[in-house]
């Protein structure tokens, strides 16, 4: 591609659009994954006994497995949120910069 199709894209408002909404939910999305987790390992690293407690009485599952496997939950689901977005939204807003660069 010649360097006037790159800078007519970078000065579209619909690019600018586009950069910042999927910078924002990167931003959000990576941040909960991040806070998850590592909030989780502080707990294994800072207060074991409180992840190791049965779930119940005469339990062998603890209650940091359900905990964990939650955050791999949580995971997933950040994942599908961000595939909605850029299979539906952010998918638009290319198609648009698309249609109008190319005119």
């Amino acid at each position: 591609m010649s360097d006037s199709i790159y800078a007519r894209v970078r000065r579209n408002p619909n690019y600018q659009v586009l950069v910042r909404r999927r910078g924002r939910l990167a931003v959000v999305l990576s941040a909960l994954v991040l806070v998850s987790y590592y909030s989780f390992m502080m707990v294994v690293a800072f207060a074991p006994g409180l992840l190791g407690r049965p779930l119940g009485e005469g339990a062998t599952l603890s209650v940091g497995v359900p905990i964990g496997a939650g955050i791999i939950v949580v995971s997933w689901l950040l994942t599908g949120v961000y595939s909605y977005f850029a299979n539906g939204p952010f998918d638009d807003l290319t198609n648009d910069l698309i249609r109008e660069t190319a005119e």
